[in-house]
């Protein structure tokens, strides 16, 4: 494949962007609308006794899939698709995105104290070819107190993130170990990321 020094992003992640600027990835924002004519609509509803592991994977193909499907409906020049998902799993479960303030305190509440994982797949397709990686990062949370967990809710950051926090933010203070990486964490490990552009020819960071 001829080098390419252009991909399309399939994420509406304002930290997989910083991400990717902070390598100097040049990249185009793709968004994946939920146009039922256009049937590129991910559901990403875990299967019944799903495994963590194969539930990021899948949803992570899809993501990319569907974009490279957006390409093609849109009639847009051809380039890598990147795209990635990221969950967070404690005792085999998986734990998603809290739907409100109250979802968002009972999970923090389940994470208090623990030892949970954060797992994140990253994908890149082109034509006929997918490459994906997975990266799998262990966090050791402190015991939080009802106040934090309420003081973390009114900065607003548990919304729309797996597991409800964000570790760039003040959640960070919330971790006393990883064991990983830490940009898998919020939500695009840069180390998979960079392999993965180098198998499609774009010049590594």
């Amino acid at each position: 494949m001829d080098t390419r020094h252009h991909i399309y992003l399939a994420s509406q992640s304002p930290r997989r962007r910083e991400l990717l600027k902070q390598i100097g990835v040049h990249y185009e924002v793709l968004l994946l609308r939920n146009d039922p004519r256009r049937d590129v609509h991910v559901d990403e509803t875990p299967h019944d006794g799903e495994d963590p592991e194969d539930y990021v994977q899948r949803i992570c193909r899809a993501k990319a899939l569907a974009g490279w499907k957006t390409l093609g409906l849109r009639e847009l020049p051809l380039s890598p698709v990147l795209a990635a998902d990221t969950t967070v799993t404690l005792g085999g479960h998986i734990i998603g995105k809290p739907d409100d303030n109250l979802h968002a305190a009972e999970i923090l509440r389940m994470l208090s104290g623990t030892q949970h994982q954060v797992l994140t797949a990253v994908a890149m397709v082109f034509g006929e070819r997918l490459e994906m990686r997975l990266s799998a990062t262990t966090i050791t949370f402190d015991t939080l107190s009802e106040e934090r967990i309420h003081r973390y809710l009114l900065t607003g950051e548990a919304h729309d993130k797996a597991g409800a926090y964000g570790i760039q933010g003040h959640a960070g203070a919330f971790v006393k170990h990883i064991d990983g990486s830490y940009t898998g964490v919020m939500g695009l490990p840069l180390y998979e990321t960079v392999e993965l552009l180098k198998l499609f020819g774009y010049p590594a960071p």
